[in-house]
């Protein structure tokens, strides 16, 4: 078996130590879509969406999510996120929304979980609020963009 920092030498999942890691600004960049029928993106657009300001609430789930994600997610750190954007763009012409989120912290692990989390999270509530008129969503691409921090230093797609 090929040995990966997530597991010890027996094959068991362990958690990293981290401890001996120089603390370094840590910063995530992460994206996805959700694509839906033109009218679901106009409801959202429009403010008209019976369950209230669609974009707000997604982006608030983000934020919340991101700080979240080592209660999620078995073998993550916990963080001490200092700073988390989730911007959410519609995009008329392909019929759906982009979501864009940046986290940062200073630290000795990265962060790029917690903007996957914070992205992922943001689709799935426009899925949920927007659910009962449109259940053929789709939630796709969700993708790291870029990292900054640590021994590997900065990585871009």
């Amino acid at each position: 078996m090929t040995h990966t920092p997530h597991f010890n030498q027996a094959g068991e999942a362990h958690m990293i130590d981290v401890g001996t890691k120089a603390i370094t600004q840590r910063v995530a960049v992460t994206e996805g879509f959700i694509e839906m029928q033109p009218e679901t993106l106009r409801l959202i657009i429009a403010g008209e969406h019976k369950k209230g300001d669609v974009l707000a609430v997604a982006r608030l789930a983000g934020i919340m999510a991101s700080k979240k994600t080592s209660d999620l997610i078995p073998l993550c750190h916990p963080l001490p996120i200092t700073h988390v954007e989730v911007n959410l763009t519609p995009e008329p012409d392909n019929h759906r929304v982009r979501c864009q989120a940046t986290v940062k912290t200073n630290g000795q692990t990265g962060v790029e979980m917690e903007a996957l989390t914070a992205t992922q999270i943001a689709l799935l509530t426009i899925y949920d609020m927007c659910k009962g008129v449109d259940r053929g969503m789709v939630i796709q691409s969700v993708q790291l963009l870029k990292k900054d921090g640590g021994k590997s230093g900065h990585w871009q797609r």
